[in-house]
């Protein structure tokens, strides 16, 4: 009888193993936040699909967790720098999906173009994966980047109404996009309106490396990153109340992109809610998301002493004092019990961090106030804002898109980044999407069917048609 048992097992085993084999395998490197429902995507499609997902990460337990013992999935453990073992993992792989960090994509492409396998990741196209383009053209690979939520949604969300307008014969004179993960209203616990619901690392880093350029009414416009954060505009989004939105660095590089080098207008932003860019620009006054330098003895620096560090010395006054002196903030004013609230005055909480930068630092001390707790909801909005031109007549077009998350671990911000992703990795694999190069979504081959499938999954557009207004009706000033 055991025997019996055994040779059952083993039949099993290889009957298993005999069906991996001639699977389709897609191969997914790196199991973070936004990873969890790309993946559960994938499984669930992969007896219909015949798909085997293998998902690699440096930590085999946050791959075991994102797979959880599915029949089709494997987890590895995958460290990125290890030549022989990415090299590994790649060859087996029939599509290679990236959800690494930005700077390590390149990395896994050269090895896709030398193992002749297609690949897709959610991040902005590189300088150095542009330079893949021909090299992939000639071997038939489909790149697909930038196919997440922004970028990825955004531009699949604003070509479809840009292609409709064109179709009409309409001229498209202005076109304005936001985008914000933020916290659900029944979430919503803090004076910031905030937490974080993505990469902390990228939101205290935002707006950096150089000015916000855009174009309005013709007029070239830049904002450098010390004044980012109080040059805002407000939106109203229905139903969801009212927001703010500050600049985004790349505005000016989608003219062309989207076939827009002639529009007045153009100008992409970030979502929050009002008043968290004014409370923000205080750290950035302060020198708080500075990156460039280290910090001496921050093992054992108290979140008191770091914000002491970046402010002027003075025998009598205390911390408090100097920094409400320093940046003119009242007793009474709300920015004041911002800063309370994070806990930058406590003298027995430790940052407990070795040569931390200011804005590492500055990190760790938000990731205590700001993470979203296991029952948490976050919250993505997108608006977009089109003017154009037909027969004389001026309009104007308002979409805007709001999802909500479920939890802490089954995000909105992991369903609207993996799930185009998932979508466009699995229309590469069975021929939907076929145009080959390193490209984002703004073909209709991509964004129409993502965009239809997406609407199954709740990530819905309502779309406004409202008077023109522009800028600048009257044509004054500039």
């Amino acid at each position: 009888m055991l025997c019996k048992s055994v040779h059952l097992n083993l039949h099993k085993s290889n009957t298993k193993l005999q069906n991996t084999l001639s699977m389709r395998k897609i191969l997914v490197i790196g199991a973070g936040k936004s990873t969890s429902q790309l993946v559960n995507y994938l499984l669930n499609k992969s007896a219909a699909e015949d798909l085997h997902i293998t998902v690699g990460d440096l930590s085999l337990e946050n791959a075991q967790k994102l797979i959880n013992n599915h029949d089709n999935g494997t987890a590895i453990s995958l460290d990125v720098f290890d030549k022989t073992q990415r090299e590994q993992a790649i060859k087996e792989a029939t599509i290679v999906i990236s959800m690494l960090p930005a700077r390590f994509h390149i990395e896994v492409a050269k090895d896709c173009v030398t193992f002749n396998k297609s690949m897709v990741t959610a991040s902005y196209i590189s300088k150095e994966m542009e330079a893949l383009d021909t090299a992939v053209k000639e071997k038939g690979l489909v790149f697909m980047n930038e196919i997440g939520l922004d970028p990825g949604i955004d531009h699949m969300s604003a070509m479809q109404v840009l292609d409709r307008i064109r179709d009409k014969g309409g001229k498209v004179i202005l076109f304005e996009s936001f985008t914000g993960g933020l916290v659900a209203p029944e979430s919503d616990t803090n004076l910031w309106n905030y937490k974080f619901t993505w990469n902390p690392r990228n939101v205290v880093l935002a707006g950096q490396g150089g000015a916000a350029e855009f174009i309005q009414e013709g007029t070239y416009k830049y904002i450098p990153y010390q004044r980012l954060f109080r040059r805002t505009e407000f939106l109203e989004i229905e139903g969801h109340g009212r927001f703010e939105g500050y600049a985004n660095r790349n505005s000016l590089k989608y003219r062309s992109i989207y076939g827009l080098d002639d529009i007045p207008t153009l100008y992409r932003g970030t979502i929050r809610r009002v008043g968290f860019s004014r409370a923000w620009q205080l750290f950035v006054l302060l020198g708080m998301t500075d990156d460039s330098y280290t910090l001496q003895d921050t093992e054992t620096m108290s979140y008191r002493d770091y914000t002491n560090l970046f402010l002027p010395y003075s025998p009598t006054d205390s911390v408090e004092l100097k920094l409400r002196h320093y940046l003119k903030i009242d007793q009474d004013d709300l920015l004041w019990d911002k800063l309370l609230e994070l806990d930058l005055f406590n003298p027995s909480k430790k940052l407990g961090l070795t040569n931390a930068t200011p804005a590492q630092a500055l990190q760790r001390i938000l990731e205590d106030k700001w993470t979203l707790a296991p029952e948490d909801k976050d919250m993505i909005v997108m608006y977009h804002k089109f003017g154009y031109e037909l027969n004389g007549t001026r309009k104007q077009i308002d979409a805007t898109m709001v999802n909500i998350g479920e939890d802490q671990v089954e995000t909105a911000m992991a369903r609207t980044v993996g799930l185009p992703v998932a979508m466009a990795t699995l229309r590469i694999l069975n021929g939907e999407i076929t145009t080959p190069g390193v490209q984002l979504p703004i073909n209709r081959e991509v964004y129409e069917p993502i965009l239809k499938e997406l609407e199954e999954y709740g990530i819905t557009f309502k779309e406004y048609e409202v008077d023109y207004l522009g800028y600048n009706p009257d044509n004054v000033g500039g």
